[in-house]
């Protein structure tokens, strides 16, 4: 026997491939559904979409895959160094020889880890400035509408509402979300966005301030209001937002990115609307003040006005001196009339002593010889002005001989241009007569197509009454009545021999009837539908 020989034994022999398999499913069927309790190490996710991490305490490590269709649902994300719960089923990989968890669900190992994990998201955001407090803005003073994010079910729609109503009632839109599950912040966050995107003056109002409200709850109840998606959100909205998730004493990070933040959301609704008795009641208020002041400040001015009146001088003292000077001006005009008078005198007498016959002559003289030059000059002038003018009427003479000439030519233009028209009129007028003639040829065609009479030329009549209206059914004739019956050559006079319930229509034919009850009895073709009707 040599070393070659093969060694008799009854072990049986597998290939890599079967005792990898064998192995696999012992393992997949012992460890079928497990929870996994560890911290998270190492962590990648590909362009597949798949996450590749590492399970892992002080005395072992697990490797554990969650498929891109499972990472999609997650509501919590895990992260290095994050203590969670794996929730999935044992597997392995035969390729490297080793085991591994496929991975369905993660969450958080304990209110610890939240917390450690809320710190460290809140820290985040507060250093890129969504926090900060010179971003935020004034909720209105009193909104004409309101939109609030919560959901439509719980009673905290129901107190938002009633202490609306109580304090100031207006018009309230409510976007219906989830305020719990996995889904909750991305509802919350497109809630925000959409309320955000309405137009202003669209068929849905769009809200002059936004409440977000839950009610009460552990952290876990409102992890969905930590979502970065929704602290951007609230911290991105134009319009004012309120946040007031949770009680008092329960705080998000929507509450640091939102302008307001209501301990309730009762509080919410009372920051969000003043109460309209308070309003009314300042209102009278101011009013009842604004008029006493309006009082007052007439008395007082009653009061100014009579002082300056007291201080105003009588009427006779004011027209004392006036009188006085008026009586002083009397008594002087007549002596002053005396005066002038004998002035005026003595001035006539000084100039009728200067004029003597001599004087005369002499001004008399002088007047002609200034008189006759004038009257040279005029001549003179009148000459020129003569020659001007006959200088000016020399050109309109030349026209006027021309004018005869013009005018002929355009007599002749005018004829020719006249002619023309008349021959393009009379040209259109024919073409006009031809349509209308080919038109009224065409209507007469058709009114003789429509007419009765040729319903009447194949063989059908009409039937009038004695007051001849045209008889449309034989239950409005009688017995014995008197009709006239219209046909293509001719009226023909006739009496009705029976009554018309006695009228009975005539049987159809054998071949006619068994032809309309087959065509009832076949199947009518189904019609197809319209996406339309």
């Amino acid at each position: 026997m040599t070393m070659f020989d093969e060694s008799p034994s009854n072990a049986a022999e597998f290939t890599v491939s079967e005792l990898s398999g064998a192995v696999r499913r012992t393992v997949e069927d012992a460890f079928g559904h497990v929870r996994v309790r560890g911290e998270v190490g190492r962590l990648s996710r590909p362009g597949s979409g798949h996450v590749y991490f590492d399970l892992k305490d002080d005395k072992a490590v697990l490797s554990a895959v969650a498929w891109k269709g499972v990472v999609s649902n997650w509501q919590f994300f895990p992260e290095q160094g994050l203590e969670v719960i794996a929730t999935g089923r044992l597997t392995t990989f035969p390729g490297q020889s080793r085991y591994q968890i496929i991975v369905e669900k993660v969450e958080p190992a304990g209110a610890g880890a939240l917390m450690a994990l809320l710190e460290a998201r809140r820290k985040q955001l507060a250093g890129e400035g969504l926090f900060d407090e010179a971003r935020k803005q004034l909720p209105p003073f009193m909104p004409r509408v309101i939109g609030v994010v919560t959901s439509p079910t719980g009673a905290v729609i129901r107190d938002i509402l009633h202490r609306i109503s109580d304090r100031f009632p207006l018009h309230v839109v409510v976007w219906p979300v989830r305020v719990q599950g996995e889904s909750c912040g991305m509802e919350v966050a497109n809630a925000i966005n959409g309320f955000n995107a309405l137009p202003e003056n669209g068929a849905i109002a769009r809200p002059d301030l936004i409440i977000v409200a839950r009610g009460g709850g552990s952290l876990e109840d409102l992890w969905g209001f930590n979502d970065e998606a929704v602290v951007r959100a609230a911290a991105a909205s134009d319009i004012p937002l309120i946040s007031a998730v949770g009680h008092e004493t329960d705080w998000t990070l929507i509450d640091h990115a939102a302008d307001r933040r209501a301990p309730t959301p009762t509080g919410a609704a009372e920051m969000a609307v003043p109460v309209k008795a308070e309003l009314e009641a300042m209102l009278a208020n101011l009013s009842a003040r604004l008029k006493g002041a309006q009082s007052r400040v007439l008395s007082r001015k009653s009061d100014g006005l009579r002082a300056l009146t007291r201080a105003l001088p009588t009427l006779d003292s004011l027209l004392a001196m006036p009188r006085q000077r008026l009586d002083r001006s009397g008594d002087l005009l007549g002596k002053a009339l005396a005066h002038n008078t004998a002035n005026c005198r003595r001035r006539y007498e000084r100039q009728a002593s200067r004029i003597s016959p001599l004087t005369l002559i002499a001004a008399i003289r002088e007047k002609r010889l200034g008189l006759n030059d004038r009257i040279g000059r005029c001549r003179n002038a009148a000459d020129r002005a003569q020659e001007r003018r006959r200088t000016r009427l020399d050109r309109p003479s030349a026209l006027l001989a021309a004018l005869p000439r013009r005018l002929e030519t355009g007599m002749e233009r005018e004829t020719r241009r006249l002619t023309d028209q008349g021959r393009r009129a009379d040209a259109a007028i024919a073409r006009i007569l031809s349509d209308r003639r080919r038109s009224v040829a065409q209507h007469t065609r058709m009114l003789a197509s429509l007419s009765h009479k040729n319903v009447l030329a194949r063989g059908f009549a009409l039937v009038r009454n004695d007051a001849g209206d045209l008889v449309a059914s034989a239950a409005s004739l009688g017995s014995g009545q008197a009709v006239n019956i219209e046909f293509a050559d001719g009226n023909v006079p006739a009496v009705t021999a029976g009554t018309a319930s006695a009228a009975r229509p005539q049987a159809k034919k054998p071949a006619r009837a068994k032809q309309e009850a087959d065509n009832a009895a076949a199947p009518k073709p189904t019609k197809q539908g319209s996406l339309f009707d």
